[in-house]
């Protein structure tokens, strides 16, 4: 007996229904990306291998996919490296590309690339899948899409405000709200480390500060410690940690705990300045929070950062996240070129809508009008109907047998087809049909050349 076949670990399959609530949520995403003058691209599926190593710091790199290479990959690797069994030496030797990891770094490779052909500012968005060999857990995938928007070319905190508006945008659009976007930024964490006299080790010390709300203070407080950062620091640093209040008092308090830092005043600054622009503004489902304990550990940004979180109630890591990067295109030679992103994560988003009940109700219809098949000769004659329904922008289709009506209907039950058409030997002899209302058990006899009536209630 033939084993029984499966998928690997962190992916999935997606039935009907689950693609046209995943659809519901990329068009949403698009619709908006789109009204705020980004436009598409693409990028390959895999990159070069040295195009993604140590982008995104040691964790980050630990979790890209790498691809071997074709033929006898093992041919033209030396015995003592074979021997010594030692990873990151074999694995250049044996892999040339790995799978993409985020938008964001081919994003920046494709502007280098492409520097000639486009107009600055840049404004692109990407809707594509990534591959992380993370450990799978809920709402966290190896395989996955992400929805991104960047800006490349100004330095205005302007664009922070515009992608601040678009995630309020989308999520408006989507039903979700209070939703809780929350900034930070580079500049005030790198000037906290200093301050704290733990400069030298400033990506473990973001790296665990942005693990705070998952591993709790002490969780964050021993990692810190792990990574060297001296008692000393962690202690001057955890009144941090707990800061309360609204923006204002929470800059105040920064600024009190900075005042000696000129970095961190910057960072400041900017963070004063997107606040209030959005405070005049206002946003209709979100709301901003200005987070000191988030870090994003990603190593490329510079300057801003966000990351979304799900009402309350909902348990599920962030839903979004991104920030400023000054200069990520210099990894790649294009120097001085400023960009802002952000990132919607669409499987926690589609998890998010299905725990609260937000898909529409007719986002799973595939069909709306089904015409019941009585035999060859009433089916030949429904042939025009549909096609006319069809040039209308009506999804209609025709069950293939005439198998007996109680089956037809319960297909057309289970596909959640509202409207099911009758036309049998009476009406083919009078011309009409008889149109079933599936929710409301109701039915109604129009004439074929009345069809359009019909259709104008659809």
């Amino acid at each position: 007996m033939a084993q029984k076949p499966s998928i690997p670990k962190g992916t999935r399959d997606f039935s009907p229904a689950e693609v046209a609530k995943r659809n519901y949520i990329f068009d949403t995403i698009r619709n908006q990306f789109e009204i705020y003058g980004f436009q598409p691209i693409e990028t390959p599926s895999f990159e070069n291998l040295e195009t993604l190593m140590g982008k995104y710091g040691d964790e980050g790199d630990r979790l890209i996919f790498k691809i071997l290479n074709s033929g006898d990959y093992l041919n033209k690797v030396d015995d003592r490296t074979l021997e010594e069994k030692d990873a990151a030496a074999l694995t250049p030797q044996i892999s040339e590309k790995a799978l993409r990891y985020d938008l964001t770094v081919p994003f920046a490779r494709y502007v280098v690339m492409h520097q000639n052909e486009i107009d600055l500012p840049f404004k692109r968005y990407q809707i594509q899948p990534v591959w992380r060999a993370d450990r799978p857990q809920k709402g966290r995938f190896r395989e996955f899409y992400q929805c991104d928007a960047d800006v490349v070319g100004p330095s205005s905190l302007l664009q922070e405000v515009e992608l601040i508006q678009l995630y309020d945008a989308v999520f408006a659009d989507l039903g979700l709200e209070k939703v809780t976007i929350k900034i930070n930024h580079r500049k005030i964490l790198s000037a906290i480390a200093e301050v704290i006299g733990a400069h030298e080790q400033l990506i473990p010390f973001t790296v665990a500060l942005d693990k705070l709300d998952k591993i709790g203070e002490e969780g964050v407080i021993r990692e810190m410690a792990a990574s060297g950062i001296s008692e000393a620091a962690i202690r001057k640093a955890m009144p941090l940690f707990s800061i309360s209040g609204d923006q204002d008092q929470a800059l105040g308090v920064l600024s009190d705990f900075l005042k000696e830092s000129k970095t961190g005043e910057e960072g400041i600054e900017a963070l004063r300045m997107i606040t209030a622009t959005i405070g005049k503004l206002g946003l209709s489902s979100c709301r901003l929070q200005v987070d000191v304990t988030l870090a994003r550990g990603l190593n490329y940004y510079t300057g801003a950062i966000f990351e979304v979180s799900a009402p309350e109630g909902v348990q599920m890591g962030s839903i979004g996240g991104g920030g400023r990067y000054d200069d990520l295109t210099g990894i790649f030679g294009l120097k001085d070129l400023s960009g802002v992103g952000i990132s919607f994560g669409l499987d926690r988003i589609y998890l998010v809508l299905e725990e609260l009940g937000l898909f529409p109700e007719t986002v799973e219809e595939s069909v709306q009008v089904l015409f019941v098949n009585f035999g060859e000769k009433e089916a030949l004659a429904a042939l025009p109907l549909i096609g006319e329904l069809r040039k209308a922008g009506i999804k209609s289709d025709l069950y293939p047998t005439d198998a007996k009506l109680q089956k037809q209907l319960k297909y057309a039950n289970n596909r959640k087809i509202p409207y099911v058409v009758l036309l049998g030997k009476d009406e083919l002899e009078q011309n009409t049909v008889v149109v079933k209302d599936m929710a409301k058990g109701s039915q109604k006899t129009y004439d074929w050349k009345h069809l359009p009536e019909f259709i104008k209630t659809l």
